[in-house]
């Protein structure tokens, strides 16, 4: 893995974090082998698709300082939960998924590799203990569903004046567009869009779009999955 390309994000891995990624990535695949966490493609790029877009939150940090809490939502295999867990060893990251394999592997990358301020959660995410609302300096969500549905499902769980990050691809405008009214009754504002490059010999631009919660959402969300298909804000 080529380690040096994170100079990009403004990260420089000591040895001890290099072989603690190795590891990660170690178990990862021996996983992944026998539990379907990402596709076979993808597994070949795991470094370049999904652990450095991971790390791409820390262009964020660089803007608007480290969090004390995140809660990752729709986590899936550890995306980007667990590499954000091994960077920032101060900050507590909750690491919610409904998929109960795929907790199930998070819970032992904590084990095995010793990450104590990684917290896995097997939960829908409107099933969520109503204590976690308002609690989270950051929520972040990465492969989850449109940006609607995405800011429904966050907003809720930061406090106001905390930031939702949202990993998206080159095509959000459309999306920013429209969130426009869920972004006026969940109580959030687009502050920033970052843009970085994956590193891949083809063109792969990705943005992290960034929203600040402004006030306290209504009680009401998030709605059931259900209803929030049948009626999205």
């Amino acid at each position: 893995m080529n380690y040096e390309t994170l100079s990009s994000l403004g990260l420089n891995l000591s040895e001890n974090k290099k072989k603690l990624f190795d590891k990660y990535v170690e178990l990862f695949r021996e996983y992944n082998s026998h539990t379907n966490l990402v596709s076979k493609n993808d597994n070949e790029f795991l470094f370049e698709k999904h652990i450095f877009d991971s790390l791409a939150f820390n262009l964020f940090v660089k803007k608007y300082n480290i969090p004390i809490n995140i809660m990752d939502i729709g986590t899936g295999g550890g995306f980007p939960g667990i590499p954000l867990s091994m960077i920032y060893e101060n900050t507590k990251i909750y690491a919610v998924d409904s998929t109960e394999k795929k907790i199930n592997f998070i819970k032992e990358v904590k084990a095995k590799l010793n990450i104590e301020n990684l917290e896995p959660i097997v939960s829908r995410i409107e099933e969520l203990p109503v204590d976690l609302k308002s609690v989270f300096d950051v929520v972040t969500s990465r492969a989850l569903g449109a940006l609607p549905l995405l800011l429904e499902y966050a907003i809720p769980y930061l406090k106001t004046g905390g930031y939702f990050v949202a990993y998206k691809s080159l095509d959000s405008e459309n999306e920013l567009l429209n969130a426009k009214n869920a972004m006026t009754v969940l109580k959030v504002q687009h502050i920033d869009t970052i843009e970085y490059t994956l590193p891949l010999t083809q063109n792969f631009s990705r943005k992290l779009l960034i929203f600040k919660k402004t006030s306290e959402t209504p009680s009401v969300y998030p709605r059931k999955f259900g209803i929030i298909k049948n009626n999205p804000l």
